[in-house]
């Protein structure tokens, strides 16, 4: 298993040990060596799964005192905020270009055949938009793992869950994702080319210049909706005015 892997599965096991009772709320957690004991693994997985753990709203880990677990309430609190798409885009656009330039450093054959195979499958015309769906976020999923951060891991993990699971981001994505699906297959590919010359700054540019087009693409979305709005009820007003003219007449 993969040390990207492994973080993961010591983080579920711990927190089903939460959840079972063995760490009640307001418990300190073992420390570091305890627990690589326990699970087989080295402290560095340890202290990378409690970090992950942390970021989700399950435990806080306070410098000097020790690892404690939250209640109920502070782990709701890691619900999904209300933003909107252009939020979500705009923090993609800096978070996953960080993640494209680390990835670019940390990337080997096995992450660029990945990378390839999900292209593959967006650019496939026999792909429902499920398919092509998934494989576009599995894409930026594999370079966040790849860049070997588990933090960045994470946090665009979660930028992911807002933009499947939050219904005004979904609406405005496939509005404009829909229409537009042979540009951002262009632009993924343009990523993996800058990924596969090893080059950050590249990368990170690529990254990039994929989100600007896609926020430069959901703003005429949003211009051509607000049209349409304005052009219905001008239309709309001008059949109340002819209707009340033919009554009178």
């Amino acid at each position: 298993m993969s040390e990207q892997r492994l973080y993961q599965s010591v983080a579920k096991q711990i927190r089903e040990a939460i959840e079972s009772g063995e760490f009640p709320v307001g418990a300190r957690l073992p420390g570091e060596r305890e627990l690589a004991e326990r699970f087989n693994v080295s402290r560095v997985t340890i202290r990378e799964a409690e970090i992950a753990l942390e970021a989700l709203g399950w435990i806080s880990i306070k410098t000097g005192s020790g690892v404690y677990v939250l209640s109920r309430e502070a782990q709701g609190s890691g619900r999904l905020p209300d933003v909107t798409a252009f939020d979500l885009t705009a923090a993609r656009a800096v978070i996953e270009a960080e993640a494209a330039a680390m990835a670019a450093a940390h990337i080997d054959e096995a992450g660029l055949a990945e990378l390839d195979a999900l292209i593959a499958v967006m650019s496939n015309p026999r792909a429902t938009d499920a398919e092509s769906s998934e494989a576009d976020q599995r894409f930026h999923e594999a370079i966040a793992r790849i860049s070997g951060n588990p933090v960045v891991e994470h946090c665009i993990k979660l930028i992911w869950r807002m933009r499947t699971e939050l219904p005004k981001v979904v609406q405005v994505y496939k509005s404009v994702c829909h229409h537009d699906w042979d540009s951002r297959t262009d632009e993924h590919a343009a990523i993996v080319e800058a990924l596969r010359s090893r080059d950050p700054q590249a990368s990170r540019a690529a990254m990039r210049d994929h989100f600007h087009r896609l926020f430069e693409a959901m703003l005429e979305a949003e211009e051509a909706e607000a049209l349409a709005k304005v052009r219905r009820k001008t239309q709309q007003d001008r059949d109340r005015f002819m209707a009340t003219m033919s009554a009178q007449g």
